[in-house]
C-alpha cells in the first residue's frame, strides 16, 4: 500500500508538518526556563506590592477617587445632557453626597453613642442571660484543671507578678487616625471633582496618542466598554447592597428591635465584604438583640433573618442580576480580602472586591489576559 506524502492542506510532494500551535507550545516546552528573566518580574512585583504598602496614604484615596468616579460619571452625563456643563455637575453631585453622609452620620450618631455607652453594662447584662450556656463550660474548664494539677508539679518559688499599665486603645487610635482620615478623605474629594470634572479627557489623549484611524475606533470601544461594565457593576452592587440593608432593617423593625435604621445602614456598608461582612453583621446583630430582649430563643431570630436575607442576596439575586460575566470566584475573593486587608486594612476589604472586579472586566477586554479574567470568573 501506498502512502501520499501530503501537507495538512493537501499539496503533494512536501513533507507533513503539525500545526502551527503544537509548534508554539513545543518550543515554549523544550525552551530553556530563563531564570534571570522569572527573577526580575519577581523582584519587581514585591516592590510594587512594597510600594503600594507603605504609600497607602496616597494611593488609597487615589483608588477610591477613582471607583467612585466610575460610579458618579453616569449622573454627570446626564446632568451635562440637561445642559449643566460638567464642573457645574460635579460639584453638585459631590456636594449632595457630602450632605447626604453629613445627615447620615448626625442621624446615626445618637443611637450608636447610646450602645456604646451602655457596652460596660450590657456586657454584665450578656453575661447573666449567658449563664446557662456558660456553666457546663466552666465544670469542663474546671475539670481539665483539676488534670493540670496533677500532672504538672507545683513550682519551687513563685514569681513576682509584673505590674501591667493599662492603656485606652480606643482614645490612643482615635487621636491617632482622625488627622490622616481626614487628609485622606479631603484629598480623595479633591481628586474625585477634577476626574468627575475633566469627564473624557483622559479618553480624548489617549485616543490622540493613537495614529490611524482604525485604532483610535479599537481604543475608544475598548475603553467605553470596560467604563461602561466597570460603571454597571459598582451602580448594581450598591443597589444590591442598599436594598438588603432596607430588607433587614425593615425586618427588624416589624420583628421589635431598637434602632432599624442604624442596623439597616450597618448591614449596607458591611455588605461590601464579602462573607466576612455579614458575618460580623450577624454577630453585632446576635450581641444586640440578646441585649434587647430576655428571651434567648426570641433574639436568635434576628441573626436567623439576617441570615436568610443574605444567602438569598448572595446566591440569587446578585448572581442573577450581575450574570456569570461579572460573578466572581468566591476563593479568588476570599484571597483577594486576605490579601488588600493585609495591605490597607479595613479600607482594603471594602476596596477589595471592586479592585477584583475592576481588574477582571480590563483583563476580559485585553486578549493576552484573557485567560486570567476566565480564570477569576
Amino acid at each position: 500500500m501506498a502512502f501520499d506524502d501530503r501537507d495538512e492542506i493537501g499539496t503533494p510532494g512536501k513533507p507533513r508538518t503539525p500545526p502551527t500551535r503544537q509548534l508554539h507550545w513545543s518550543n515554549l516546552l523544550r525552551g530553556p526556563f530563563d531564570i534571570k528573566s522569572f527573577a526580575l518580574t519577581g523582584l519587581f512585583v514585591l516592590a510594587v506590592f512594597y510600594t503600594m504598602y507603605f504609600m497607602r496614604a496616597i494611593i488609597l484615596p487615589l483608588v477610591l477617587a477613582l471607583l467612585l468616579s466610575y460610579l458618579l460619571t453616569p449622573l454627570v452625563r446626564g446632568l451635562a445632557k440637561a445642559r449643566i456643563r460638567p464642573p457645574a455637575g460635579a460639584a453638585i453631585i459631590l456636594l449632595t453626597l457630602i450632605g447626604l453622609v453629613v445627615y447620615g452620620i448626625s442621624r446615626l450618631a445618637e443611637p450608636a453613642a447610646g450602645w456604646l455607652e451602655k457596652a460596660p453594662y450590657s456586657l454584665k447584662e450578656l453575661q447573666q442571660k449567658l449563664l446557662p450556656l456558660k456553666k457546663p463550660i466552666e465544670k469542663v474548664a474546671q475539670a481539665t484543671g483539676e488534670i493540670d494539677k496533677i500532672t504538672t508539679p507545683e513550682p519551687e518559688t513563685a514569681k513576682p507578678q509584673a505590674v501591667v499599665v493599662k492603656r485606652n486603645v480606643l482614645a490612643e487610635a482615635f487621636f491617632t487616625q482622625t488627622p490622616e482620615f481626614v487628609a485622606s478623605a479631603v484629598v480623595m474629594l479633591i481628586l474625585l471633582y477634577f476626574l468627575l470634572a475633566s469627564d473624557g479627557v483622559f479618553l480624548a489623549k489617549i485616543i490622540k496618542l493613537n495614529s490611524r484611524l482604525e485604532d483610535k475606533k479599537r481604543a475608544l470601544s475598548i475603553m467605553r466598554e470596560i467604563e461602561s461594565q466597570i460603571s454597571r457593576y459598582l451602580l448594581t452592587i450598591t443597589a444590591i447592597n442598599i436594598g438588603l440593608g432596607l430588607a433587614v432593617g425593615t425586618t427588624v423593625h416589624f420583628l421589635g428591635l431598637r434602632n432599624p435604621i442604624m442596623w439597616g445602614v450597618l448591614v449596607a456598608l458591611l455588605n461590601f465584604v464579602p462573607y466576612l461582612g455579614a458575618l460580623t453583621g450577624i454577630i453585632c446583630m446576635t450581641l444586640g438583640a440578646v441585649l434587647s430582649f430576655d428571651s434567648l430563643g426570641y433574639a436568635m431570630v434576628f441573626p436567623a433573618s439576617y441570615l436568610l436575607l443574605a444567602t438569598l442576596e448572595g446566591n440569587f439575586i446578585t448572581p442573577m442580576v450581575l450574570g456569570r460575566s461579572l460573578t466572581l470566584n468566591p476563593v479568588i475573593i476570599l484571597i483577594a480580602l486576605t490579601f488588600w486587608g493585609w495591605m490597607w486594612g479595613i479600607s482594603g476589604m471594602i476596596l477589595a472586591v471592586p479592585i477584583l472586579a475592576t481588574f477582571k472586566i480590563f483583563c476580559d477586554h485585553i486578549e493576552p489576559m484573557a485567560p486570567i479574567g476566565e480564570f477569576m470568573s
